[in-house]
């Protein structure tokens, strides 16, 4: 069996190769940077990550690494979202630096046989009917891998993308953000958000005596690339929003971003396959980006391993883009809108963001809603087989628990494998290939599921096939 080669350890790339370990599948990653990058872009982790984390039984690691938030903002609105009131048993999202986050991903790759090679860069792909060949370079010198499929998790400017000819189509950037890791001699009392006719800017603490600022100020939103950010004009742009500096100095990093946004025309080009940044790009609103990636990979990772292993059926892997693809065209509106909210700062633009704010606290309908879509908890995959199907087909499944303490639906989920329900507690279960078989009674059941009597979950946590009457589905389903 060849292997995958996945290009690029940042948690996208990392989390597919654990999942292609869990079915055995040989799986070599291949990163260019020498070291973990010590800048953490992303410091959130959303509940729906969590709950793909605690389907493989690790969830715990980065609960006892990070520090549980219970809100979330949407577009930098004062009132924040309540994640509280989500149905899922991780109702908060979880701080932790993208560092961390990466290193526990790659201790959990490496433990299951993932190879991580550091310092060796992909240059081009040869592709053929049968294989696809990677040429790279490393600290030996130039050479050429074979692999049965290559994974491009390599960012926003994907050597995998372009080698492989897939379009990147979308918008320019016209408003450009800002961050700063700085060390404050006079810091805030706790986080600090506030926006104004000058802009906005958010300050949060981060681990080591570093804070965050994070912003967007009039001068900013424009095109054209406005230069390398200094600490000089970081401070005169904090201190036109907050009026004072907090006594900044020392920077640890200072970066840009702009809002460009584009997506791949297509997720699967043969033997290719694109996830994370590699195939969607967007302003970091809400920090989604880390998190659909890790939910790209959960999604690709056991069709994949089943192609590669030769057990799936016909057009598993293509539903991977018909699945995904959505949901990156839905990342991008949303994260827009966020921008659009963001660098309101005109009268009019401040008018909105006051409505906005103070229809989260009349309507909570409305804040719970825009929680579940940042969580990723409201995603659902479309019916891929004939005639009518359940409510439940292609929704997540929650962390369901059993009755009589008899544990919970992600405990039984560890080895990456469909699990196939039966909810009466004795019904006859017929033996599927690709599916463990369980028999649990669920400790109170609401909405659909109170009347469901047997299940089938995906390895990614999403219902493939639901049924009121005890049963199974047909042999050939798994998606």
């Amino acid at each position: 069996m060849d292997p995958v080669i996945v290009v690029g350890a940042g948690p996208t790339g990392l989390w597919l190769a654990a999942e292609l370990r869990l079915h055995g599948v040989p799986v070599t990653v291949l990163e260019t940077r020498e070291e973990r990058d010590p800048h953490s872009k992303a410091v959130t982790i959303h509940p729906r990550t969590l709950e793909v984390l605690a389907m493989r039984g690790i969830a715990g690691r980065f609960r006892a690494a990070g520090l549980p938030i219970p809100t979330g903002h949407f577009g930098g609105l004062p009132q924040r979202l309540d994640f509280g009131v989500l149905d899922t048993a991780y109702p908060f999202t979880l701080f932790l630096p993208q560092a961390d986050t990466e290193r526990l991903l790659e201790e959990h790759a490496r433990e299951l046989g993932a190879t991580v090679l550091r310092g060796h860069r992909v240059t081009g792909l040869e592709e053929r009917a049968d294989a696809v060949t990677v040429l790279a370079e490393g600290p030996g010198g130039t050479y050429r891998l074979r692999a049965s499929y290559v994974a491009g998790c390599d960012g926003t400017r994907s050597t995998v993308r372009q080698a492989a000819g897939i379009a990147f189509p979308g918008t320019e950037p016209s408003v450009w953000g800002w961050l700063g890791d700085v060390v404050l001699d006079e810091p805030p009392a706790g986080p600090l958000s506030a926006a104004g006719e000058h802009g906005g800017v958010m300050v949060v603490p981060l681990p080591g005596g570093v804070h965050r600022f994070v912003g967007a100020t009039a001068d900013d939103l424009r095109p054209g690339h406005p230069g390398e950010l200094t600490l000089e004009e970081l401070r005169a742009k904090v201190v036109r929003v907050l009026g004072t500096d907090f006594g900044m100095r020392d920077p640890r990093w200072l970066s840009r971003f702009g809002n460009a946004a584009r997506q791949a025309e297509t997720y699967r080009r043969g033997r290719i396959v694109l996830a994370g940044d590699a195939a969607h790009m967007h302003f970091p609103a809400g920090g989604v980006g880390l998190n659909v990636g890790v939910q790209d990979a959960a999604n690709l990772g056991w069709k994949l391993a089943a192609t590669v292993r030769g057990t799936a059926p016909a057009g598993l892997l293509d539903t991977y883009h018909a699945e995904r693809h959505p949901v990156g065209a839905e990342l991008l509106r949303h994260t827009m809108a966020q921008t659009a909210l963001m660098t309101a700062i005109s009268d009019d633009g401040r008018a909105l963001r006051s409505l906005l704010s103070s229809l989260l606290t009349e309507v909570p309908e409305l804040s719970r809603t825009l929680a579940e879509r940042l969580a990723a908890l409201d995603v659902r995959y479309p019916p891929s087989g004939p005639g009518p199907a359940h409510p439940l087909t292609g929704t997540r499944a929650p962390d369901l628990p059993f009755a009589d303490g008899a544990g919970t639906l992600y405990g039984l989920m560890h080895a990456g494998r469909h699990v196939l329900l039966d909810l009466t507690g004795d019904a006859e279960l017929p033996q599927l290939p690709h599916a463990d078989p369980h028999r649990a009674r669920l400790a109170d059941p609401a909405g659909a599921w109170a009347t469901v009597r047997a299940v089938l979950v995906r390895p990614d946590g999403h219902v493939a096939w639901a049924g009121d009457q005890a049963g199974a589905p047909p042999a050939d389903t798994w998606a």
